[in-house]
């Protein structure tokens, strides 16, 4: 599971996260819409732009750049991408690219001949690790902080969140459970579901999205194996509570491979 994926599922579902790390008002987010833009000169989308809504005419757009691991590239592919959509759709306003770092250790620098652009303000730097100071006052930086949590402080971290999403109101309450899952998934990742399931006390997440998609995710695996144990399609389809067409597409594909 990619970190970055992750990190813009969050900023899809709690977009005011942004403004947290730019040391904005959380409510600047209802002036935005959080959007994957297409680049036709590039032929290839851009997957973390914050566009301003009509009405607010003086808000910048943003280009957001999530990135867990070292990327020699990131600030050229980054820049390139944002000129050529401010040259694509020519809209009237201003704009900044906002690079994310997991670590400071992984950023090697703005490129020279980009430092007139970082002066200007047109590009902002943020370390995940540099922000132990910065309250979690909020659910959406309590995961950020989760995830670059050192091992011995993660599992206390986790709980605290998760007693945090569940004082929110029901409506929310499962697609936050679920952000939060998926960071648990990434971020203990020896652990079984099961296992985090009893570590923290985790009941409700059965009943997301996520939670149900891994599970199946997880059934799916199990047909071939059961299948060369000779239990018939049936069987497993009623076994694994799986649809049976799905089952026999799984025998299929197996018979088929055996046979070249």
């Amino acid at each position: 599971m990619k970190t970055d994926t992750i990190f813009y599922t969050l900023l899809q579902n709690l977009p005011s996260v942004l403004f947290e790390l730019l040391e904005q008002s959380p409510d600047q987010a209802t002036r935005y819409r959080f959007s994957s833009v297409e680049i036709k000169e590039l032929a290839r989308r851009i997957d973390g732009v914050f566009l301003p809504k009509k009405k607010f005419a003086s808000e910048p757009i943003y280009f957001v750049e999530v990135q867990f691991q070292k990327d020699e590239d990131l600030y050229w592919r980054l820049i390139t991408e944002a000129v050529v959509y401010l040259n694509q759709y020519k809209p009237k306003r201003t704009w900044q690219a906002v690079v994310i770092w997991a670590k400071s250790s992984l950023d090697e620098g703005v490129p020279k001949a980009y430092e007139a652009f970082f002066n200007a303000g047109y590009i902002r730097i943020i370390y995940l690790d540099e922000l132990e100071e910065v309250a979690d006052t909020s659910i959406g930086m309590g995961i950020i902080k989760l995830v670059v949590a050192p091992e011995s402080e993660a599992e206390q971290q986790a709980r605290n969140l998760i007693s945090q999403v569940q004082q929110t109101d029901a409506t929310k309450r499962r697609k936050l459970l679920e952000l939060v899952e998926r960071m648990l998934v990434y971020k203990f990742s020896s652990s079984s579901r099961q296992e985090l399931e009893a570590m923290f006390g985790l009941t409700e997440w059965r009943q997301t999205r996520f939670y149900q998609e891994a599970r199946e995710e997880t059934q799916l695996e199990n047909v071939p194996r059961m299948l060369s144990e000779g239990l018939s399609i049936e069987q497993i389809a009623r076994m694994l509570q799986l649809d049976i067409e799905v089952v026999r597409q799984i025998a299929n594909k197996q018979n088929k491979e055996s046979e070249t």
